[in-house]
């Protein structure tokens, strides 16, 4: 929920907050985030529906992701078209509700994924034994349906909190004063106060979540590297897991180092609107536009990192484009590769991009 308020004169109204050539550099990068993560985020959802081998758990999570980061980006050309002209708002007050809840639903959707994701992670390597007979795919496809509804209604507050209003003490024509913006309502009644401290803990619990489970699954992972008599087969699936985890804290950092600029800015625009702090409100702007960058890198990074990281991915990704050859055999590491054998080890609570 990206809000851009103003806060200058009456008799002068801006088109915009920003100066023309940053507002240009902002449109130039993230309308080549839009063209990559499009196509990414689609590559993706493909992958994983088409193939049946790629249908995992830990994979419908991802596609999940893909979901969310793709509606994100559909919203773009109207986030820039506000950066542009967010005076006078010519497109109604139930699409400004409805932009604004569509972008809190699906970051809220984003984060309990990736928190879901990372606790099966944890289950099936920890407790490998307990997490096959716990997590299969018509639970985990329960549990992100359930994720999305939580989401939603976490998100639906924003119809009350957001609006379009009109300034009445200008001189100039109401109509031309129609902002999508906070409404008075909100922050006079508190509910925008409760939205920040609602977002806030849907950025702060889960990385915290993240930072212990992660903790948690590496010190297991280094016992067990420390184990020298080790089988082929648990040896392939250690580094099968390992190469896993690899993946997602990468995708886990990156989430939050684009992130955080945006709570940041969120927090600094809360304040300025009941401070009247000039000096908050101008870093809140220039923050406001950094996060919008970084929101949308976000949305589009992590096919980016899939494809980089994972060979299976990227295996996928040419049988989709007929590159690669279907009946071509799975890779496999093991120490049988070296006699000319493949084993499939895979099951479905290691296997993985």
């Amino acid at each position: 929920m990206r809000i851009y308020n103003d806060n200058s004169t009456l008799d002068h109204i801006p088109l915009n907050l920003h100066s023309i050539p940053l507002l240009t550099a902002t449109t130039v990068a993230c309308s080549l985030l839009f063209l990559v993560g499009v196509a990414g985020n689609v590559m993706t959802i493909l992958v994983v529906s088409k193939f049946r081998d790629m249908r995992t758990t830990t994979n419908l999570y991802l596609c999940s992701m893909a979901v969310s980061d793709l509606v994100i980006l559909l919203c773009m050309p109207l986030d820039l078209y506000r950066m542009w002209r967010y005076r006078p708002w010519r497109f109604g007050d139930a699409l400004c509700k409805l932009f604004n809840f569509v972008s809190e639903l699906c970051t809220y959707s984003t984060i309990l994924s990736i928190t879901a994701l990372s606790v099966e992670r944890y289950l099936a390597i920890c407790f490998p034994l307990r997490a096959k007979a716990l997590v299969t795919k018509k639970r985990v496809r329960a549990l992100i349906l359930a994720l999305w509804t939580v989401s939603m209604m976490s998100a639906g507050p924003v119809f009350v909190v957001v609006g379009v209003e009109r300034d009445n003490r200008s001189d100039m024509d109401p109509e031309d004063t129609r902002e999508c913006k906070m409404t008075h309502y909100a922050l006079e009644s508190g509910l925008m106060g409760a939205m920040m401290w609602l977002s806030s803990a849907f950025f702060v619990m889960p990385v915290f979540c993240l930072t212990v489970l992660y903790s948690l699954i590496g010190r297991k992972l280094w016992q067990r590297h420390r184990e020298t008599c080790m089988s082929s087969r648990v040896a392939h699936r250690e580094r099968s897991n390992r190469q896993t985890i690899k993946m997602l804290v990468v995708v886990v950092f990156a989430f939050v180092l684009c992130w955080l600029p945006f709570h940041v800015g969120r927090y600094l625009q809360f304040r300025s609107l009941y401070t009247q702090s000039q000096l908050l409100s101008t870093l809140s702007g220039y923050c406001s536009l950094v996060s919008v960058v970084l929101f949308y890198l976000s949305a589009a990074i992590n096919p980016i990192l899939y494809n980089t990281m994972s060979w299976k991915y990227r295996r996928a990704a040419g049988r989709l484009f007929g590159i690669t050859d279907n009946n071509q055999p799975h890779r496999c590491r093991t120490a049988s590769n070296l006699k000319g054998q493949c084993s499939n080890i895979w099951n479905e609570s290691t296997a993985s991009f």
